[in-house]
């Protein structure tokens, strides 16, 4: 294993970042007065530019460049099916068809937060309850699965793990300042510095390595050869039905349906219905802005998850031809998991080399980038659900007020302690199965209300509110219970029955939530629509 990062060197360009970091939350304190339409939204008024780097970064976290470029290398490049998905759903499907709908009504309903506009279009205290709790009670796993992976980067590439909690602490502290301080406004310029910093460290990765192998299309040659080596291999990390890393796996298999219905789909369905991202169509000045913020984002988004999802599965080439071993099988032998595969083979791939530190700082600062930029927008969803949306409903106190910015600011400080905890009693290997977990959970808990709320002249709340409960009891029926890689976060199955899940040798065990309960979450709409159109009864008065 190779020695960490200079620590003077990239010290150095620590301070800088954590410099500029702590003065955009300054100006973000400065532009924020005490009301929650510029704590929450900035005035809806930001450029196209901190739109579009702010949506990248918030949605292309650490899950994204550690956690499924991890992934990457030990599935393969089938894993580009979710850049796929990333690119037409979580941005063109995701502006086209949510994005302006979604600015234009909630700038009419005055909405300020995503619960706050499901309740809003609805006329439904209920949904909008339903949604901060869905938020506050499964937002901070994610938020935690994101900080874990920021923090296993810098211990590794600065080779300081026996220092892990003080850099847990540390970036914890630094995101909670300037989102309590500076709100939505340094969020969001925080977010598109991250971005520039992101996109420059993982063009230059996808550069230098295939500089290493000589062109793309040795690179791609060399891992299809490595595949004709370990066929058949025991300890390569992967389930039955792999072909290798640059084939599909077969159909239908358990590895099949790792990849597609839980990295792919999973991920992929979810961009739609995730809070944090609602917000800056909202925060958006026009539909033109909108329109020029995909563009930008769009060329963000496939360089940075094109490049993970290359690096990753052609990391397997470069640690063979360095150990002999592939990317789990050598860092298994170090006591690691999958999400420290990136970390590692940046780390070993600049080592010696000429301004290799300067580089390895560069990566290294772009994937702290990529985990604190998603976090704070997060922390800032989770306190504006309990600060904002929570104390609306539950308070006397009008919404918008002093006191709710104030207890904004404190909910981001308790979910933000709760947060690192949590780093602590989750498993290894977390981040891409606590991107899909959330993701999944949204999708059917919120997609077919948020679609309905966009598009119906009159929509129902009695139709949604049995939706939203049949997706969220569903998903988490059959993910605590009947998927072997999500029940791992929480073993009520095994406390229960004595087994980790009800059919551990099943394929039954691969197929995640989201292909059972987003569909019931449908049915359930439109089976409620149909039966309240017979029965008469307008859906404007539906009671929720």
């Amino acid at each position: 294993m190779s020695e960490g990062v200079d620590l003077f060197t990239f010290g150095v360009m620590a301070v800088i970042f954590i410099a500029v970091t702590l003065l955009l939350g300054v100006y973000g304190y400065r532009q924020t007065r005490d009301n929650s339409e510029d704590f929450l939204l900035g005035r809806k008024r930001t450029s196209p530019l901190i739109i579009a780097l702010s949506y990248g970064a918030t949605f292309l976290s650490a899950s994204a460049v550690i956690g499924f470029g991890g992934q990457a290398a030990v599935h393969g490049m089938s894993l580009m099916w979710l850049c796929f998905l990333n690119l037409f759903i979580g941005l063109v499907v995701a502006f086209l068809v949510f994005g302006k709908r979604t600015r234009r009504l909630g700038r009419k309903l005055g909405a300020s937060t995503f619960a706050d506009f499901l309740g809003k279009v609805y006329g439904s205290r209920f949904i909008r309850v339903f949604t901060a709790v869905l938020i506050i009670v499964m937002m901070p796993i994610y938020t935690a699965a994101v900080l874990k992976g920021g923090v296993n980067s810098l211990a590794v590439l600065t080779g300081l793990t026996d220092f892990y909690d003080y850099i847990l602490i540390g970036l914890a502290i630094i995101v909670g300042v300037y989102v309590v301080y500076g709100g939505i406004i340094a969020v969001m310029y925080n977010d598109a510095l991250q971005a520039g910093i992101m996109f420059i460290g993982m063009s230059v990765i996808l550069v230098i390595t295939f500089l290493h192998f000589g062109d793309v299309g040795n690179a791609i040659g060399s891992l299809d050869s490595l595949w004709d080596q370990k066929i058949g291999e025991a300890g390569l990390g992967v389930l039955e039905g792999f072909n290798g890393w640059t084939n599909t796996p077969e159909f239908g298999s358990k590895e099949w349906m790792t990849v597609f219905s839980t990295f792919v789909m999973g991920v992929g369905i979810g961009a739609l219905t995730q809070p944090q991202l609602a917000v800056r169509y909202m925060s958006a000045k026009s539909d033109r802005d909108l329109d020029k913020s995909l563009v930008i984002g769009s060329i963000f988004m496939l360089v940075i998850v094109g490049t993970a999802y290359t690096v990753g599965p052609l990391s397997n080439v470069f640690f063979n031809e360095a150990h002999g071993l592939t990317s789990f099988q050598y860092l298994t032998s170090l006591g690691l998991g999958t999400d420290f595969i990136i970390p590692q083979y940046i780390l070993e791939l600049f080592h010696g080399t000429t301004f290799g530190d300067v580089f390895i700082s560069l990566f290294l600062l772009s994937l702290v980038c990529a985990a604190i930029s998603t976090i704070s927008a997060l922390m800032h969803t989770i306190g504006a659900a309990g600060g904002y949306d929570l104390y609306s409903v539950f308070s006397k106190k009008a919404a918008g007020d002093q006191s709710s910015v104030r207890t904004t600011r404190i909910v981001i400080v308790i979910m933000m302690i709760l947060v690192v905890v949590y780093c602590y009693v989750m498993p290894k290997d977390i981040i891409a199965k606590a991107t899909s977990i959330f993701m999944g959970m949204t999708a059917c808990a919120l997609l077919p209300t948020y679609f309905q709320a966009l598009y119906s002249k009159k929509p129902s709340r009695v139709a949604a509110v049995w939706s939203m409960v049949v997706g969220t009891v569903s998903y988490l029926v059959f993910a605590l219970f009947f998927n072997t890689g999500l029940s791992i976060f929480m073993p009520i199955c095994k406390m229960i029955t004595g087994q980790a899940v009800l059919f551990p040798d099943s394929i039954i065990a691969y197929v995640d939530p989201i292909l059972i309960a987003l569909p019931l979450s449908v049915i359930t709409m439109v089976v409620a629509l149909l039966v309240i159109r017979r029965s008469g009864s307008p859906a404007s008065t539906d009671s929720a």
